[in-house]
């Protein structure tokens, strides 16, 4: 068992972890706001909601695809750092491809590393999983905000 691997991936998955959540739940705040705001305003414009909707999907979309590439850089600096991978460039794309469980044909570190690659990609399940769920919440509430805009629109209409 290599208990170095051991103990410096689980730290990373702590890690990534923590900012991972850290960032869905601002992110979760701040879209909360937003739609009580909205919604609050009883806008009727189908054509700005329909707008909106794919702006806020669009945007948690592209926070959380950012946020899993700042998540690979401790990793690549631990590979670095460690010895594994003897340039930073090198080492960051190791870690992406690691995080998302693609390889890399070429692209390997020593033996000795190897559970922590395995770890890392653990860590990508985790926080692909946290992502995509994150993402299918937004999509239904947003969903629902249109549903209800347009019952809301064919009950008022005379």
């Amino acid at each position: 068992m290599d208990l170095a691997s051991w103990s410096v991936g689980l730290a990373l998955i702590v890690l990534t972890i923590a900012i991972h959540t850290t960032a869905v739940v601002v992110m979760a705040f701040g879209l909360e706001a937003r739609i009580r705001t909205r919604v609050d305003k009883h806008k009727t414009d189908r054509r700005g909601t329909v707008l909106s909707t794919i702006g806020h999907i669009s945007a948690v979309a592209l926070i959380l695809a950012a946020l899993h590439g700042l998540e690979c850089a401790p990793w690549a600096l631990a590979y670095w750092g460690l010895g594994a991978l003897d340039a930073v460039t090198e080492a960051s794309v190791y870690s992406l491809a690691t995080m998302t469980t693609f390889e890399i044909p070429g692209l390997t570190v020593p033996a000795r590393f190897q559970m922590l690659s395995a770890l890392q990609a653990v860590n990508g399940v985790l926080l692909f999983g946290i992502s995509t769920a994150f993402l299918f919440a937004v999509i239904q509430i947003q969903w629902k905000l249109l549903s209800h805009r347009r019952d809301t629109l064919d009950t008022e209409t005379p």
